[in-house]
């Protein structure tokens, strides 16, 4: 089943998503930033497989979101104030970030 984004905007320090299916999510900007995907914030498997998960450090301008743009027809990649902008956030991994948020 495909999960097409219909809209998404920043209404002060929370993203707010909505989908085709009627879903809509209302995600915390610094939740966000600290579950981005990337391979600098998550690490990367080596040639054994083993992840190594990286130190990540916050600076004051960190949660701060000053653009995103649509990948695709699939995923959101996010632009940080501090300059980090290396996360692809696909729907499905945002529609599960949006579960776990929900509690």
């Amino acid at each position: 089943m495909e999960t097409r984004l219909e809209q998404a905007s920043v209404i002060g320090e929370e993203m707010a998503l909505a989908f085709a299916d009627g879903t809509e999510l209302y995600l915390p900007l610094a939740m966000l930033r600290r579950a981005c995907p990337c391979a600098v914030c998550q690490g990367e498997p080596d040639a054994l497989g083993r992840v190594v998960k990286p130190k990540v450090e916050y600076g004051p301008r960190s949660f701060e979101l000053v653009r995103f743009e649509v990948v695709g027809g699939y995923a959101l990649q996010l632009h940080w104030a501090d300059g980090h902008g290396y996360g692809i956030y696909t729907f499905p991994y945002l529609l599960k970030l949006g579960a776990l948020e929900a509690g």
